[in-house]
C-alpha cells in the first residue's frame, strides 16, 4: 500500500523539524545526522569512527532528546563483561526469588563508547543483542524496546589495549558514519554557541510512537526493480575492482536498499532515486570493503574506490 500524500507531508516536515533540532547542539553535521536518523528508521544500527572531542556523545544525545526516546551510554572497558550491558539475575532475600536486572541495553538509543575496547566476548553478546533484538538469560527471553538504535563509536587512532571487530561483526552495521573535524568557521560557531550548547535543553519534535509509525512508513517506500539492479551493480562493482580484496556482501546491498528508502521518506518521497542511493553508498559499503595491500601501497582509499565504483556504474 502507497503512502498518502498527508502521511508523506506531516512526517517529512517532523523529521526536517528534528535535523534542524539537532542542529542547534550540533554543528556543522547535517549530513552524519541525517544517516543516523535514516538507520533509525531502518531498523539498523550504525558504528561512528571519529578521533576524540567531535561531538559523536553530543551527538547520540541530542537525537535521542529530539525524538523523544530513552538514551543510554556505556563506556567499554578491557574488563567489562556481558553482563555490564545486558543485566544479570540477582537474589532477592526478602521474597527468596531470583529476579533479572535489566543493564543499559533496554533503552531506545544506547551509546556503546569505544567499542573495540570491550573484551570479544562482550562485543558478541552485544552484536548478538543487536541482531536478535532480545536478549536471553537462565533460559527466559526478554524483548527489548522499540525503537531501539546502537550507536558504537570506535577511536581510529588507538590501538594498545583494544579487541578490533572482526569483519563479519563490522558487517553487522547498517552503515558507517565517520564524523570527522568541522571547519574554522563551523568551530568558531561552536565557540559562539558553546554556553547554549551546553546547557539548553532541546524539543522533542517527535514522540517514540511518531518514530515507530515512521519505521513502518519506510517500509512501504517503492523502490523500482531498475533501482535494485543499479544497487546490485554498484555492490558486485565493488568485488570486481581490481584495488579491492573482498567486496560487499549481500548484506551490503541490503543496508543501501534500506537506507536509500529511510532517505527518501526524509526527503519527503514514497520512492526512491538514484541519487537516494549513492547518499548512502558511501555509509553501506565502506566498512564492508577490504583493500589489497597494494592499494595503500598506491594510496587508495576505500572511499576513492567507492567513488570510482559510483562513477562507473551507469545509472537508471
Amino acid at each position: 500500500m502507497r503512502i498518502s500524500g498527508e502521511e508523506l507531508k506531516v512526517f517529512s516536515q517532523a523529521i526536517s523539524r528534528a535535523v534542524e533540532e539537532v542542529e542547534r547542539k550540533v554543528v556543522g553535521k547535517r549530513r552524519e545526522v541525517e544517516l543516523i536518523l535514516a538507520s533509525l528508521l531502518s531498523s539498523g544500527h550504525v558504528l561512528l569512527e571519529g578521533v576524540p572531542g567531535v561531538a559523536k556523545t553530543l551527538m547520540a544525545k541530542t537525537i535521542a532528546g529530539v525524538l523523544g526516546l530513552e538514551f543510554r551510554r556505556v563506556q567499554a572497558t578491557p574488563d567489562m563483561l556481558p553482563s555490564d550491558i545486558i543485566g544479570v539475575v540477582v537474589y532477592n532475600p526478602r521474597t527468596a526469588e531470583f529476579t533479572f536486572r535489566k543493564g543499559p541495553i533496554f533503552t531506545n538509543i544506547l551509546l556503546v563508547d569505544e567499542i573495540n575496547r570491550a573484551p570479544p566476548k562482550t562485543q558478541s553478546a552485544l552484536l548478538e543483542a543487536m541482531q536478535e533484538r532480545q536478549v536471553t538469560v537462565e533460559g527466559v527471553t526478554y524483548r527489548l524496546p522499540e525503537p531501539f538504535l546502537v550507536l558504537a563509536t570506535m577511536n581510529p587512532i588507538e590501538v594498545e589495549g583494544t579487541f578490533p571487530l572482526s569483519e563479519a561483526q563490522v558487517d553487522r552495521f547498517l552503515a558507517k558514519v565517520v564524523i570527522g573535524y568541522p571547519t574554522v568557521s563551523e568551530t568558531v560557531a561552536i565557540l559562539d554557541r558553546y554556553y547554549s550548547i551546553v546547557s539548553d535543553p532541546v524539543t522533542p519534535q517527535l514522540s517514540r510512537e511518531e518514530v515507530v509509525k515512521l519505521i513502518d512508513l519506510v517500509k512501504r517506500v517503492y523502490v523500482d526493480d531498475n533501482i535494485k539492479k543499479y544497487i546490485a551493480l554498484l555492490v558486485q562493482a565493488t568485488r570486481e575492482h581490481p584495488m579491492v580484496k573482498l567486496g560487499a556482501s549481500p548484506r551490503g546491498a541490503i543496508a543501501t536498499y534500506l537506507l536509500s528508502k529511510a532517505v527518501a521518506l526524509m526527503r519527503g518521497r514514497d520512492y526512491v532515486t538514484p541519487d537516494d542511493v549513492k547518499y548512502v553508498a558511501h555509509s553501506t559499503l565502506s566498512h564492508r570493503i577490504i583493500l589489497k595491500s597494494e592499494a595503500r601501497i598506491a594510496g587508495v582509499g576505500v572511499e576513492e574506490v567507492i567513488d570510482e565504483v559510483l562513477e562507473k556504474v551507469e545509472v537508471p
